[in-house]
């Protein structure tokens, strides 16, 4: 059944096929000639039951198809000589849902008790006769055409579920062949220019401070924009060549970030609290680029000897604390890099908290709270 407005639409339109069946039914059994009996009032109650019950068609199919299956053979036996339409409307709705097999060992059953009914309706018709009455109540050829548009209906939604399905592939593909057309232009164009830049910036540097003379601040701005574009460069490539057939990174490869910090003489500690469960592959992903990108800085812009990592399992929340002992002081505002704008960016689109400041003890903090509930 759909959700939303399309389901409400659904829910609707059940009640309003089940109101006009029990309608239905109930008028032909009123306006038919029966022996009056005192199982009238039981025949007309599931004559209602079994109209009213294909409000559940669509929720549970099986169980709707015999209740109204049984209802059908119920107030036959009471003497209602009224056809199973809302037998009929089961049978379409259970093979809709692919339940052929059961189907076709209800409509058996149900054509095998419809003549045992009738011989033991009060009408007391002959065996010739009752099956002849029993044939009316439920025509084989309306439960054919019953179960043929069932069968009809769910090929054609499935057709359609392909189509859509087809189409969202080609779409992906496409946008992967976008992508890497873009990553292979920008490698070509701007790769190798930033490389020239780089490299010149920093033999003109390595050249004057070797003659021992003073290396100008624009000179050094050049060689750390050269080496700060060439990381964000390499950055915006794996992001565009990414496929997704790689195995995400993710909270179990931050002992490797740990491990290469240690290696370029930072004290990294990680700390892990609280019970660990499962985390959406977003929120891990999230997770693990901010700690990657937290102790990037750190190695490169803090001055720092030490940062620890701090990773809290909470029920709703998954906290991620970096903290660094660097030259960063309360009266010192962050400058809002790429790297910085970036981490923002993607704690906001989880719905998530980023702080990120300088420590009243000095040094900085960068703090993720994302949560893992009705992320993807």
């Amino acid at each position: 059944m759909g959700t939303g407005w399309s389901g409400m639409r659904a829910g609707v339109r059940d009640c309003v096929i089940a109101a006009g069946v029990t309608a239905m039914l109930l008028v032909v059994g009123l306006s038919e000639s029966n022996p009056a009996t005192g199982l009238d009032p039981l025949g007309y109650a599931l004559l209602a039951a079994g109209g009213l019950a294909l409000v559940a068609r669509r929720r549970a199919p099986i169980p709707v198809l015999f209740a109204t299956g049984l209802c059908a053979v119920g107030y036959q036996a009471a003497g209602l000589d009224v056809p199973a339409v809302a037998f009929l409307f089961a049978v379409y709705a259970a093979v809709r849902e692919g339940h052929r097999a059961v189907t076709l060992a209800a409509s058996v059953m149900v054509l095998a008790a419809l003549p045992l009914a009738t011989l033991l309706s009060p009408h007391d018709w002959p065996a010739s006769e009752a099956f002849a009455h029993s044939q009316g109540a439920l025509e084989l050829g309306w439960l054919v055409a019953a179960a043929a548009a069932g069968e009809a209906l769910r090929q054609a939604e499935r057709r359609a579920d392909e189509a859509e399905r087809t189409r969202e592939e080609t779409a992906l593909r496409r946008a992967s062949e976008v992508r890497l057309h873009i990553a292979r232009e920008l490698h070509d164009s701007l790769t190798h220019q930033i490389s020239i830049i780089k490299v010149q910036a920093g033999v003109a540097v390595h050249t004057a401070r070797r003659r021992g003379e003073q290396v100008p601040e624009t000179m050094l701005a050049i060689q750390e924009a050269a080496r700060e574009a060439t990381r964000e460069l390499r950055a915006t490539l794996e992001t565009l060549r990414d496929d997704h057939t790689t195995p995400p990174r993710g909270l179990d490869h931050v002992p490797e970030l740990v491990e290469q910090a240690r290696s370029i003489g930072l004290d990294a500690t990680l700390t892990v609290e609280g019970q660990r469960h499962d985390v959406p592959a977003a929120v891990e992903r999230t997770a693990y680029r901010i700690i990657q990108e937290s102790l990037t800085n750190v190695a490169r812009h803090a001055a720092a000897t030490a940062a620890s990592i701090r990773i809290d399992y909470l029920p709703d929340t998954l906290t991620v604390r970096i903290d660094d002992d660097g030259d960063a002081t309360p009266d010192t505002a962050p400058t809002p890099g790429v790297g910085l704008l970036g981490m923002r960016e993607r704690v906001t689109a989880l719905g998530g908290r980023l702080l990120a400041e300088p420590r009243s003890e000095g040094g900085f903090t960068v703090q993720a709270e994302l949560p893992v509930n009705g992320t993807s």
